[in-house]
């Protein structure tokens, strides 16, 4: 399943499922991926999957990304 995410970079946390766009807040900075490891374990907390079936297809340094989450 391909989903489109927006991230944001405020504290308070929220995700956003419309369809298959995901607008979610995050607290990390964007430097040394520390943003992009805390987006999918939240993504992994909220879709109950596991971390490792998570990959981020483009955007790896956006704010706009594509991902991937196979099904286990």
């Amino acid at each position: 399943m391909r989903f489109f995410v927006e991230v944001k970079f405020n504290s308070s946390g929220r995700i956003q499922v419309k369809g298959n766009e995901i607008i979610m807040s995050i607290k990390s900075e964007p430097k040394y991926g520390k943003a992009n490891r805390e987006m999918i374990k939240k993504i992994s907390d909220f879709f109950g999957v596991p971390e490792k079936s998570i990959h981020i297809i483009s955007g790896l340094t956006s704010r706009k990304k594509i991902i991937e989450i196979q099904n286990s």
